[in-house]
């Protein structure tokens, strides 16, 4: 007589192993994109550590912003895979007490990586300092937003789901209009790798409020369909643009991005007037 407990496990048993805890919740399907969208973006971050090497040391300030972002994002794939992160919440547009997967730990990733998008964007500017952390801070609040309006059950939600997008509205404007007229260190190349990027990043962020409101918001599509929705929109704002980034700004100088902390700067290497001038030495 074979003992089922000894067989062999195959497959994914992820939703197995750690039951869903809603009514509504992803499958084991779901969980394989999960895997899968893991399993890339551990591998760029892998390819982002090995290339951060390519560069000598004081030159490495957005491949190690990018590492951050990266490896942020794997940990917290691995946990939506695994089907853990996440916690029950009541329906809006459901039966009476039938409850949603909401992951919380999304909402713990995007309040790092979203920042950190920000300033790997922003930091080849003339911004200035207070400029760049309200537009993190706005990202901060489109995030914080996002998640206490996913854990009411009440049209309350669509209140958070406002300011999140007011918040949107501001990055925008960072992005696409203030940014774009301040003093480039290299008006060429920084330049124009620059509102490509920014035009990139601010027509991904559009995207995920209009994702939120079909899933958490008014449960529209299933959590499977949105962890597909969501998963690739964090590979494509994530690892793609990252690369994307630091390809379209591998010219540059990189004096002229104003970055060194005064600590460490290669030898005989200039201090860019227009850096010292903006007091980002």
């Amino acid at each position: 007589m074979i003992v089922p407990e000894l067989l062999p496990r195959t497959g994914n048993e992820a939703t197995q192993i750690n039951p869903p805890n809603a009514v509504y919740h992803i499958s084991t399907h779901g969980s394989d994109w999960l895997w899968a969208a893991f399993s890339l973006i551990a591998f760029c971050f892998v390819c982002m550590f090995a290339l951060s090497f390519t560069r000598p040391r004081g030159r490495r300030a957005f491949h190690h912003i990018a590492m951050v972002i990266l490896l942020t994002s794997s940990i917290a794939y691995f946990s939506m895979a695994s089907d853990l992160g996440a916690t029950p919440i009541d329906t809006e547009f459901r039966g009476h007490h039938e409850t949603r997967q909401i992951w919380y730990v999304r909402y713990i990733q995007w309040f790092i990586t979203f920042p950190l998008l920000l300033l790997e964007v922003l930091l080849a500017t003339g911004v200035t300092l207070s400029d760049i952390m309200m537009a993190v801070f706005a990202a901060w609040v489109m995030d914080v937003s996002g998640l206490i309006g996913s854990l009411v059950a009440s049209t309350y939600k669509w209140g958070y789901f406002t300011f999140g997008c007011v918040a949107l509205f501001y990055i925008w404007y960072v992005l696409l209009w203030s940014a774009p007229r301040r003093t480039f260190a290299e008006e060429g190349e920084l330049k124009t790798g620059y509102l490509l990027s920014s035009a990139y990043l601010a027509f991904m962020l559009i995207t995920y409020p209009i994702c939120w409101a079909c899933s958490e918001g008014a449960n529209v599509i299933s959590p499977t369909s949105e962890m597909v929705w969501y998963g690739i929109l964090d590979i494509i704002a994530g690892p793609f643009f990252l690369f994307f980034f630091l390809f379209v700004t591998r010219k540059v100088e990189y004096h002229s991005f104003g970055l060194h902390s005064g600590k460490y700067v290669p030898h005989g290497e200039p201090v860019h007037p227009k850096a010292a001038e903006a007091g980002r030495v």
